[in-house]
């Protein structure tokens, strides 16, 4: 089970630290009613013990403090509502704590300008980084051997995330649900929490060496021969030919760089296709599963659902539940 802990501290956002924990104990609900076994033990964990003040006026009571002496598999780190550099994340003994759990490997999020407890800590020197929009030049000012991304709502160096509001920090929190505990909770998780305005971390992230960015030029242009036929049938060895590689060679190479193999790449290209079509064509089902490469819509409707967790029209009519106004004037 991995422990999670949501920093909390004076003047903290309220939403930045409610909702991750909303989507956390999501993922928890998934989890038992599949298996009857929780993923996830997370706690509010405070500088100290006291009551703390969040905005909006609201109190919120940690279980524990940082003086614990208990081991995190991830720490979240939420939004100041004043301004960030003041108070906690200037105390030696918060900046050590953040440093012990990087040195074990932790994942650590923040969100908005969360970000200044890790530049704070030394944990964002030559890595890159986003914070809120607000705060860009001040941060940029306080900290040059940081690498601001100002145009990157997310950015990750190693175990290492940023956001810059709390929107992407819930995008960010579905992806480390997938991450750790796979696609399958994570959708579900998703399903839960308006999925049409999620968008996905693969796509909206600066990220140092993700997988789409490589240096294997032939796998490259394979995937973007994939990516353009994408509803052609796979023919792994006519693509191995063209790449100039035996078929074992290109297998090998292509999970190198891409962590998974040929065909479940297309089929994930595929999915994000159809999950994009559903949401902003009025193209039938039968009409997308062709335009993805599938010409039989009951094997289309089965494989969506295995990787979304929703059928096709069960995702459309969640990603599409507004209302909308004819405008009369």
């Amino acid at each position: 089970m991995k422990q999670v802990a949501l920093l909390a501290f004076n003047d903290a956002l309220a939403t930045s630290i409610s909702l991750p924990s909303e989507l956390l104990t999501a993922a928890n609900s998934v989890s038992r009613r599949d298996s009857r076994q929780a993923i996830i033990s997370s706690e509010f964990v405070g500088l100290d013990r006291s009551p703390i003040s969040v905005s909006g006026g609201m109190e919120v009571h940690p279980s524990t403090d940082i003086s614990n002496g208990k081991e995190y598999d991830l720490i979240i780190i939420p939004s100041r509502w004043r301004h960030p550099h003041r108070g906690a994340p200037t105390r030696p003994d918060v900046q050590q704590w953040l440093r012990s759990h990087e040195a074990r490997g932790a994942e650590i999020c923040a969100v908005g300008n969360g970000s200044y407890f890790l530049a704070e800590a030394g944990l964002l020197d030559g890595r890159v980084a986003t914070t809120h929009w607000h705060y860009f030049d001040d941060f940029a000012a306080r900290y040059p051997t940081v690498a601001l991304h100002r145009d990157y709502l997310i950015t990750q160096a190693d175990n290492i995330f940023c956001t810059g509001s709390v929107n992407s920090a819930a995008d960010l929190v579905i992806h480390l649900i997938d991450r750790n505990w796979g696609p399958s909770i994570a959708s579900r998780v998703a399903q839960q929490f308006s999925p049409e305005s999620r968008r996905p971390f693969s796509r909206n992230s600066y990220r140092v060496n993700r997988n789409d960015l490589h240096r294997d030029e032939t796998i490259a242009l394979a995937q973007n021969w994939l990516a353009r036929y994408i509803a052609n049938p796979l023919n792994i060895p006519e693509l191995a030919k063209q790449s100039g590689l035996s078929e074992r060679s290109f297998h090998r190479r292509f999970r190198q760089v891409t962590g998974m193999p040929p065909l479940q790449y297309l089929q994930k290209l595929r999915i994000e296709l159809a999950q994009d079509l559903l949401q902003h064509s009025n193209l039938s089902i039968v009409e997308i599963g062709q335009q993805c490469g599938y010409s039989d819509a009951s094997y289309f409707c089965r494989l969506f659902k295995q990787h979304s967790s929703a059928s096709p029209g069960e995702y459309r009519r969640a990603v599409r539940r507004k209302l909308f106004e004819v405008n009369k004037s």
